[in-house]
């Protein structure tokens, strides 16, 4: 499915919750891993507020794109957001969705 970059150029974002570990499967602990790279991958909330409005946004990012110390209510810069949505079908119910995907994120200066 195509993706959709997202400017975030004029938009103040925050950290709302820390890097988490993404996981594929909860049960074993198999971790989600980026197809590119095979770096490990990991999700943080963001806050992003644009234009008088304010969205949270879990994001992915690869742990070589994550920085030490990130923590909630640090201003941080994303690079290469990008939106694609998704739809699959799981025990006979349809699901669907936006994922948010960065290549990295560092702290604002």
């Amino acid at each position: 499915m195509p993706s959709f970059k997202i400017d975030t150029s004029t938009a103040v974002v925050f950290v709302a919750t820390a890097p988490e570990p993404k996981m594929v499967n909860k049960k074993t602990g198999e971790r989600a891993v980026d197809r590119e790279t095979n770096a490990s991958l990991s999700t943080v909330g963001l806050l992003v507020s644009d234009e008088g409005e304010g969205n949270l946004y879990q994001v992915t990012v690869p742990e070589t794109g994550l920085p030490e110390g990130l923590a909630p209510g640090m201003p941080v810069k994303v690079i290469g957001l990008k939106a694609r949505d998704w739809e699959n079908e799981f025990n006979g119910q349809k699901r669907h969705g936006i994922s948010f995907r960065a290549v990295a994120i560092t702290p604002a200066a």
